[in-house]
């Protein structure tokens, strides 16, 4: 028995069929489908050399992103211990006090004095270090102080007094300390140069000598220059671990920065945006409950996705990066996990999600699937409806 088809439904047939066929590109897309992700690094004798990477999220790659070291001032600078004493450097004021065993030599002012039987004393109004690196004390002449500690200076400025002072003793006091600083600048209550002390100080000392940073923690970056030398790190880490709390040296530049940190999230999502993270790290699988979750209707749980761009040094521990991508000083690698195996569910949560990190999940082939039985619907239901009718007029 044949069962004939009105000619408007094998029309309808028909243009499903060629959609179908037609891998259903001309549909709209939130992006490229897994299959499309995966078959795009696969070199070809058309397309030559992937412009990617593609590696799956497992327990290889995700011991290979653990033994990369986060940037910490200690494994840049190293802990170094301050100095035992600070030196005195050009610009420096100091004050020099001389004292003498008893009255009637150099520094005596007066007739009473020198007939007092009591030691006298004389201050040296403050002077500032020439560029010369030295200052003037009377009877002495110039006395070089640059580069020397305190006690050295007392010491020179004794040695220089002797035999025409009266067992002369000499206190220097640096009343204005312009070598022995920090500059803190940025996110601070007060940016300024902030005096080192003798006992040394680290970081969060120098940073709460400023006022203390003003943005929220986990948005906060301290940069470090020492030198020629330039690290940078969140704050949180040297809150975490003491040790990166380092010691500072004279003439080091902190400059504390809020660097919001986001990820993006598109494709088949309960929300595509933006979103910041709301702590110092946030996990993949906290990175889809922030997004809502993949969606029931359209998402590929084996087409999950995190895009960022990796140092060479890191892309090399994955043996599918290919030789050409290396020689780049940044390689973009698509991270792939398959929320199909439970196991994944795991390896979520192990992998760390890091700023400016896209997440993208495929829309499954069903979807577009879909989208042709919606279209066929759609064209072919006013068809249906007239045969239905001219069939009741008859």
């Amino acid at each position: 028995m044949k069962i004939a088809i009105p000619l408007p439904s094998r029309l309808c047939l028909a243009l499903a069929l060629g959609l179908l066929l037609e891998g259903c590109s001309i549909f709209p897309a939130s992006g490229p489908t897994r299959k499309d992700i995966v078959e795009s690094v696969t070199p070809s004798l058309t397309s030559g050399e992937p412009s990617f990477a593609l590696v799956e999220i497992d327990g290889n790659s995700l011991n290979a992103l653990a033994r990369r070291a986060p940037s910490t001032f200690r494994g840049y600078f190293g802990d170094y211990r301050p100095a035992g004493s600070q030196t005195i450097g050009v610009g420096d004021s100091i004050q020099i006090t001389v004292w003498e065993a008893a009255s009637g030599g150099l520094f005596s002012s007066t007739v009473a004095d020198r007939m007092s039987p009591g030691s006298r004393s004389a201050a040296i109004p403050d002077q500032v270090v020439g560029r010369d690196g030295s200052v003037t004390v009377p009877y002495a002449g110039r006395v070089q102080v640059a580069g020397r500690s305190q006690q050295e200076v007392e010491s020179a400025i004794i040695e220089r007094l002797r035999g025409k002072a009266i067992e002369p003793q000499a206190v220097v006091n640096v009343t204005r300390n312009i070598t022995n600083t920090v500059t803190v600048t940025g996110e601070v209550a007060n940016g300024a140069r902030v005096p080192l002390s003798l006992r040394g100080d680290r970081v969060m000392d120098v940073i709460a000598a400023a006022g203390g940073y003003r943005s929220p923690v986990h948005e906060t970056f301290v940069t470090l220059t020492r030198g020629n030398r330039t690290a940078r790190a969140p704050i949180q880490a040297l809150l975490a671990n003491p040790r990166e709390d380092i010691y500072l040296r004279p003439g080091d530049i902190l400059t504390v920065e809020r660097t919001p940190q986001t990820y993006t999230v598109i494709g088949a999502t309960g929300a595509n945006a933006v979103e910041p993270f709301d702590a110092r790290g946030i996990t993949l699988e906290e990175a889809i409950g922030k997004a809502g979750g993949l969606t029931d209707s359209r998402a590929d749980p084996d087409g999950v996705f995190v895009l960022r761009y990796e140092p060479a040094v890191v892309a090399r521990e994955f043996p599918s990066v290919a030789p050409s991508l290396l020689e780049r000083g940044l390689v973009p690698v698509a991270y792939h996990l398959n929320l199909r195996e439970p196991a994944a569910l795991f390896a979520a949560r192990r992998f760390a999600m890091r700023d400016k990190d896209i997440l993208y999940v495929s829309n499954a082939p069903f979807a577009d699937v879909s989208k042709v039985v919606q279209l066929v619907n759609m064209v072919g239901q006013p068809a249906v409806q007239g045969i239905a009718v001219s069939s009741f007029l008859k």
